[in-house]
């Protein structure tokens, strides 16, 4: 099978897609690639086995942009063939759907990973609400990474559940169990706190991901003074690729914590993996978010959540149990769910465990990879391209 991924930025593959687009091409696939330019996108053209091609899909709604962005989809789908093209990330979504149709690709996929139109209102949600609607629609499949998003989806009217599916207990890639673990064993030595000036017996929170507003970066902020406020030692680490937006509240929020003597600010880092072998706990107060890979590639660490209750994130962590979730935008109750671990170590590492526990049965990436391509070949079967290949 000749097969495409589209996403709209280099960091979606790099960190969430690798292995599978590994183990699809080890598969004898054909495997291309395409999204914008941006940090990764050198590291991704070294994968063996793939082609990656740079198109500029723009995030926010950009007519014009976003028409040059269709027309090269369309185009380089033409040329190349592809039996099967599947999206992530909402405008990749679209323009893949429209140019997919388009240029004839026997097989369209999209993969919704969290709606940016949850937080919106007016004229602004509309067209985003509409816009998945015509994902749908003009897609052979699409899915949800996680069972509360697909509810989410039906419950708002986007399409019936046969529609958008969930393959096995959810998330996008699973998490790669051996790769991990071999990570926590590489950096969890003294020298990554020491290159941070982080001393060894002081705790540390660590955030994972594209460092924004709706992420809950301000709260995370506000809620880490709260915690030093209440006389618990510890340090933030914040890591991702920043991407404001022009926001001037949160670029100046991120200017004031720059030189904290307790937060780190590292900014994008192709190896995030190794800032979470030396955390305690995990932070992902998000206003919205997918399943949240990066809550199972912590629980293989042994690393508890304290995330927000929100859509995604109550299927990749068990309130209680694998973490502690609270309402999103409160600042002074995530403040409260971090002190309340900090200061119970022997609850923290119980929850630890039970996370890896959980991880492991579920989210194994072998087994969630197996699953895409056996939906790969399910639909490229009955597609009719296997007869055009003379199969």
């Amino acid at each position: 099978m000749r097969i495409c991924r589209v996403a709209t930025v280099p960091f979606f593959f790099l960190h969430h897609l690798g292995g599978q687009i590994r183990f699809i091409a080890d598969a004898g696939h054909e495997v291309d690639l395409i999204c914008s330019r941006g940090p990764g996108f050198e590291e991704l053209a070294k994968i063996p086995g793939i082609r990656i091609h740079a198109i500029e899909i723009p995030r926010r709604i950009s007519p014009l942009l976003d028409a040059i962005a269709l027309i090269r989809l369309f185009h380089l789908f033409r040329r190349r063939g592809y039996d099967i093209v599947h999206s992530t990330t909402p405008k990749a979504g679209l323009l893949s759907a429209l140019a997919g149709r388009l240029a004839g690709v026997p097989v369209r996929m999209h993969t919704f990973t969290g709606q940016p139109w949850a937080e919106l209102s007016g004229i602004i949600r509309w067209l985003a609400v509409t816009s998945d609607r015509v994902v749908t629609r003009l897609n052979t499949q699409c899915y949800a990474d996680s069972g509360s998003q697909q509810k989410f989806l039906v419950n708002e009217g986007i399409c019936t559940s046969d529609r958008v599916l969930v393959l096995g207990a959810g998330s996008l890639a699973g998490v790669d169990i051996k790769k991990t673990e071999q990570t926590k064993a590489l950096f969890r030595s003294a020298a990554v706190r020491k290159t941070l000036a982080i001393p060894d017996e002081i705790p540390v929170i660590a955030f994972v991901g594209r460092v924004t507003r709706d992420k809950g970066i301000v709260e995370l902020i506000q809620a880490f003074e709260h915690i030093l406020a209440a006389g618990v030692d510890c340090f933030l680490i914040i890591v991702g690729p920043f991407e404001t937006g022009g926001d001037a509240a949160l670029e100046k929020e991120l200017t004031q914590v720059r030189h904290h003597p307790k937060i780190r600010l590292i900014g994008y880092d192709a190896t995030p993996g190794k800032y979470l072998a030396i955390a305690d706990l995990l932070c992902l107060p998000s206003y919205r978010e997918g399943f949240g890979n990066v809550v199972i590639e912590s629980a293989v660490m042994g690393i508890p959540t304290v995330g927000t209750a929100i859509i995604g994130l109550a299927d990749s962590v068990v309130d209680g149990v694998t973490g502690l979730l609270v309402q999103p935008k409160d600042s002074r109750a995530l403040a409260d769910a971090l002190v309340l671990l900090l200061r119970d170590k022997g609850r923290r590492t119980r929850m630890g465990l039970a996370a890896r526990e959980r991880a492991i049965q579920l989210f194994d990436a072998a087994r969630v990879n197996e699953s895409v391509l056996h939906e790969y070949e399910r639909h490229f079967e009955f597609s009719g391209a296997r007869n055009r290949h003379g199969s």
